[in-house]
């Protein structure tokens, strides 16, 4: 049984400069909201609206589901959103999609009407875990079950969490940047990470640091700086990459980017120093823009995330609890992770996330996550084409 345990050691002695004032950056997601790289998923998904009805006919009644915004990842629109609606349908629900664009009061407002209109069960991805704790409370003084959906709510309510080993995704990523800078003893590390307020960002963070504390206290690799982005923006990830490549004199050898929403914008900055390609970068989610970074050689790696896989998840456990099934529920949630801020331990399903290097961007397409179409396009095809992708 996988736990996610989400303390992570802020202040290690090789953190120096984490004390800093966190510069307000966020991770650049692949949705380009700036110049830094977009996060596009031109797969003809939803775009940015933001919101839609109850599907209608669902004879087990209506499962709220708020998702937190489109800013900074493509995902919450293009794939979390069409997902859950068709797993919900599937397991015979109403459901109710709507985006809180990044605002905590509207999050809030959401959830209000939600409950006023007496959903069956309310799933919760928040936008941090104030505001998601404090609609789960409402929720759960209303007798409406909520499952937290892929970010654990630290001081929550929810009985039951769905997401994916996200220390693992974290795992991957450090074993990924340790395995490209192999045999380059001393090799300068700069760390890109996702906002501080975010508890996955802690989780991914905290499966890095298994693999790459050793190797930096070694000497094997040399951590230059590890930097958290508020709100996963882009554009700030980006500038603040910027900021520590050159305090090191424009020196990296390695850079692990928390997703490739950051990633796209830390491949913009090597770039424009002539470093692309050379600078192995990870990053996380398979979008489109990541994948086609992947095919140019400007990205190492993304964490390859079955979303469809957390949608059914979710859509079986809302089932269950509609029901007032706990056995069900508890069968589903097999695994825990730890809340330490409301002391609790939290039944939870982990997904097993999967590293995506070059090779393996077709294993990607074949899934039918993203088309091929899609990425294979412009200065992309001929890989594409050598990669057997189309």
């Amino acid at each position: 049984m996988r736990t996610n345990n989400p303390v992570r050691s802020k202040n290690s002695g090789r953190r120096k400069g984490a004390g800093l004032a966190l510069v307000a950056v966020g991770l650049a997601s692949t949705l380009v909201l700036s110049a830094c790289g977009s996060n596009s998923t031109s797969s003809g998904s939803s775009s940015s609206s933001g919101s839609s009805a109850p599907s209608g006919g669902g004879a087990n009644g209506t499962v709220g589901v708020i998702l937190p915004e489109t800013a900074t990842s493509a995902r919450w629109e293009a794939f979390d959103k069409p997902m859950l609606q068709q797993a919900l349908s599937a397991q015979g629900f109403d459901s109710d999609v709507q985006n809180a664009q990044g605002d905590v009061q509207k999050f809030s407002t959401l959830a209000d009407g939600m409950i006023a209109k007496g959903v069956k069960v309310l799933v919760i991805a928040s936008i941090n875990s104030e505001v998601g704790s404090a609609v789960a409370a409402k929720a759960k003084k209303a007798g409406i079950p909520t499952i937290d959906y892929d970010r654990l709510n630290l001081g929550g309510s929810s009985d039951y969490y769905v997401s994916f080993d996200n220390v693992k995704v974290g795992e991957l990523q450090g074993k990924s940047i340790a395995t490209a800078l192999q045999g380059k003893q001393g090799a300068q590390v700069i760390e890109i990470e996702g906002a501080p307020t975010d508890n996955n960002a802690t989780l991914f963070h905290q499966g890095q640091e298994n693999v790459l504390k050793p190797l930096y206290d070694a000497g094997t690799l040399k951590l230059v700086r590890s930097q958290p982005i508020d709100n996963w923006d882009n554009q700030q990830g980006g500038n603040t990459f910027e900021q520590i490549l050159t305090g090191n004199g424009g020196k990296v050898d390695g850079v692990v980017a928390a997703n490739d929403g950051l990633a796209g914008a830390i491949i913009t900055v090597l770039k424009k120093n002539g470093l692309n390609g050379k600078v192995p970068v990870t990053g996380q989610d398979a979008t489109v823009d990541g994948l086609q970074a992947i095919l140019r050689g400007d990205q190492y790696m993304t964490v390859f995330k079955p979303i469809k896989d957390e949608a059914e998840n979710t859509a079986k456990l809302a089932a269950a609890l509609a029901k007032g099934d706990t056995a069900a529920a508890n069968a589903l949630a097999q695994g825990v992770s730890q809340d330490p801020k409301g002391n609790r331990t939290v039944k939870s399903v982990l997904l097993p996330p999967q590293t995506i290097t070059r090779n393996e961007v077709k294993t990607v397409i074949d899934t039918g996550y993203v088309k091929a179409s899609d990425v294979c396009t412009g200065d992309v095809k001929a890989a594409c084409t050598q990669l057997g992708i189309g």
